[in-house]
């Protein structure tokens, strides 16, 4: 008897060190995100010349990010190394749909993050579709936090339409929030320092850069202090035209054509905030049809834990026609009604000249060439 209990007792601690050694966990998690919109005009697409169809109101998803859901999790593999997967996918508060198509009459349900990857002293490298690290060096060194609504996101995004986005495709033609079939490595922090490096194959036949994107990002973070420099270029990007399906998708070349270089700091002390940023995107390829410049600045404070206010200023040039710039400045405030439930209000200013057209807040296009105003408040909550 007294043998059987070791023997049992040996089987328990057995499983226990195994279960120990490859402990899993998979997390369901998302966030919703609705409010109130006002704004002054309104158009169909993002064309350069699209008519203006007048002030609009609706009740809009993504006032400060968009409605999302996933699936994540962990399996400790021991010494100190994980295997961890992540699937998101955003959908629309306001009708219950999934949004933002991956490419133009397709729409992907895990359009952000469908990846599997290792962590572990080295690091992080996951591989799959994925927000990019350009997109959180930026968000790190603007106050507004590249928010939808008036901050460094929607500056970049107005970069994209003028160099001819089509808005239904997640593929942008200078930069890129999302790539498919990424693989990307963040490297640990030393002495604040860090290192980002993605490199995206293109899988096109017979074309070995054909489609091929590559970035680069140096990040330092210390002492209230966030620097960032990023370098993006891809091949053959954003293959679909403003007039898609109607004029085909461009065939695959290697040719350089969507380059994008920025520069950012931000620096907190005793509750305020201060930003600034320059940057520059470009169709290496073709740089007589888009070559354009970014500037922004920012300004916030933390009045306690709960309630904080900031604003922006962001400014965009067309580099190949001076007549066409954009200047755009946007506050807004935020007060966590809870640990997960935070209210917020909005308001932006856009002056768009020439055929530039700088949205306020993502997904609502604005008339080309003429001057918006947009008000948003609403309650995001996390679950």
């Amino acid at each position: 008897m007294k043998s059987k209990f070791k023997l049992s007792g040996i089987a328990a601690m057995a499983l226990v060190a195994n279960a120990a050694h490859a402990q899993s966990s998979v997390t369901l998690y998302g966030v919703i995100d609705s409010g109130l919109l006002y704004q002054s005009t309104s158009a169909a697409t993002f064309q350069p010349h699209a008519p203006n169809l007048g002030h609009v109101w609706q009740l809009k998803d993504g006032g400060i990010y968009a409605s999302y859901w996933g699936l994540k999790g962990s399996e400790d593999i021991g010494g100190g190394y994980k295997v961890n997967f992540k699937l998101q996918g955003v959908f629309n508060s306001t009708n219950g749909r999934f949004g933002l198509a991956d490419t133009p009459g397709t729409t992907a349900i895990f359009n952000q993050f469908a990846t599997i990857g290792v962590s572990g002293p080295f690091g992080t490298f996951d591989a799959g579709r994925q927000i990019i690290p350009m997109i959180y060096a930026m968000a790190e060194t603007d106050v507004r936090g590249a928010q939808y609504f008036g901050s460094i996101l929607t500056a970049w995004l107005g970069i994209n339409q003028a160099a001819g986005w089509p808005g239904t495709s997640t593929n942008a033609p200078i930069g890129a929030l999302y790539d498919s079939n990424a693989l990307v490595y963040n490297s640990p922090k030393f002495y604040g320092a860090s290192l980002a490096l993605e490199y995206a194959p293109g899988g096109v036949a017979g074309q070995f850069q054909g489609g091929t994107r590559e970035s680069a990002v140096l990040k330092y973070s210390n002492y209230g202090l966030n620097l960032s420099a990023v370098y993006y270029n891809g091949h053959d990007t954003n293959p679909f035209p403003l007039t898609y399906p109607a004029a085909p998708a461009v065939p695959a070349t290697g040719l350089a054509n969507n380059r994008f270089y920025y520069f950012g700091a931000m620096y907190t002390i005793s509750g305020f905030s201060v930003s600034a940023s320059y940057g520059i995107g470009k169709n290496p390829a073709k740089s007589n049809t888009a070559d354009f410049e970014m500037v922004s600045g920012g300004l916030g404070y933390q009045f306690s834990p709960r309630f904080k206010v900031t604003s922006g200023y962001y400014y965009l040039k067309d580099r190949n026609n001076s007549s066409n710039h954009s200047s755009e400045f946007a506050v807004g405030a935020e007060y966590n009604l809870s640990q997960r439930t935070k209210a917020y209000a909005q308001v932006g200013y856009v002056d768009n000249k020439g055929t530039m057209n700088q949205t306020i807040i993502y997904g609502a296009p604005v008339a080309p060439g003429t001057s918006t105003t947009a008000v948003m408040m609403g309650v995001r909550h996390t679950f």
